[in-house]
């Protein structure tokens, strides 16, 4: 479409001086370069020298740290935790009988049951501050994917509500299950 309208208005001015009309439409600024032949290096040195020239984008460090971008972060290092450690499991109870080791239930509650009461508690928090993260935060993503809660103010609280939560049900799960 635009390329019609610009060819339209090309084709206008160059009849216009013929006819002795003024072509409608708005005028098309024209901008001429001056080119000269460089060398290679020479060229790299122009580029160079313009990209100091060149504004910084705001990085970082000027933004207000936010909610959303340490859930989206948490969200993230959770999943890789929860299937590094289910692959790492999986992968290690196929391998179990061919090096002899014993990752049967029964092995695994006798030897879980002689830990000391500090190791369980880390196991168990270990486990389950990621999963239950994880899984407030995914249904917020489910809602998100549903068009519910994108609102600036919805988002933030519901970011803190998964937090909440999650401190809760891990604590719970850690201590009293």
């Amino acid at each position: 479409m635009a390329s019609q309208r610009v060819f339209q208005l090309g084709l206008r001015r160059a009849v216009a001086p013929s006819f002795r009309i003024q072509p409608a439409g708005r005028m098309v600024q024209r901008r001429f370069a001056a080119t000269e032949n460089a060398a290679q290096s020479d060229g790299t040195q122009i580029l160079a020298k313009q990209r100091l020239q060149r504004p910084v984008s705001p990085h970082l460090s000027i933004y207000r740290p936010q909610i959303t971008w340490y859930g989206s972060a948490l969200n993230r290092v959770t999943a890789v935790v929860l299937s590094g450690s289910l692959y790492i499991f999986g992968i290690s109870y196929l391998v179990a009988p061919t090096l002899g080791w014993h990752l049967e239930t029964q092995s695994m509650v006798a030897a879980v049951a002689a830990w000391p009461v500090a190791a369980k508690i880390a196991a168990k928090a270990t486990l389950a501050f990621p999963f239950f993260y994880h899984s407030f935060n995914g249904i917020r993503h489910l809602a998100w994917d549903f068009g519910v809660g994108l609102g600036n103010k919805t988002v933030i609280r519901t970011g803190w509500t998964a937090v909440g939560f999650t401190v809760l049900s891990g604590l719970y799960y850690t201590f009293l299950v």
